[in-house]
């Protein structure tokens, strides 16, 4: 087992040497270096196969809203309950790189880890689609649509 162990495409750095820090920025000079890394963390939650499935559901509610003529309350709730499931899935993305990292042996606490940090993306996404379904059939059954 020479070979380097991968999480999800990326290399884990077995040779316990530190890293090269950035240099803290200050100012704008931080506010800009937020904006990357919060980007980077965007870019690198798209390499998630569920994040890509979340955000499929999304269009998907968003398209049923459109067919049901859901007002634009209902529109900012769904893409605030969604930049919530979004956030919920980085932590867990981030937790199961860190346990990973820390504890590459199977153990009862790394399980435990992962497994909470599932729960939460399921009740948010369980959230997201309650929500959803009670915006599109609230108002088809009100008769309020463009399908009608």
């Amino acid at each position: 087992i020479d070979e380097p162990m991968t999480i999800s495409h990326q290399p884990i750095n077995r040779t316990h040497q530190p890293e090269r820090v950035p240099p803290r920025a200050h100012g704008a000079a931080h506010v800009l270096a937020a904006a990357r890394y919060s980007g980077g963390g965007a870019k690198r939650l798209l390499g998630e196969t569920a994040f890509r499935h979340e955000l499929i559901l999304f269009v998907v509610i968003v398209l049923g809203f459109v067919l049901s003529g859901a007002a634009a309350a209902s529109y900012l709730i769904a893409g605030g309950l969604f930049l919530l499931l979004a956030a919920a899935e980085a932590l867990n993305t981030a937790i199961e790189i860190v346990v990973d990292r820390i504890s590459p042996q199977w153990s009862s606490s790394a399980r435990d880890a992962k497994d909470l940090g599932s729960f939460a993306v399921f009740c948010l996404l369980a959230t997201n689609v309650v929500y959803a379904l009670y915006v599109i059939i609230s108002l088809l059954l009100a008769g309020n649509t463009i399908l009608t």
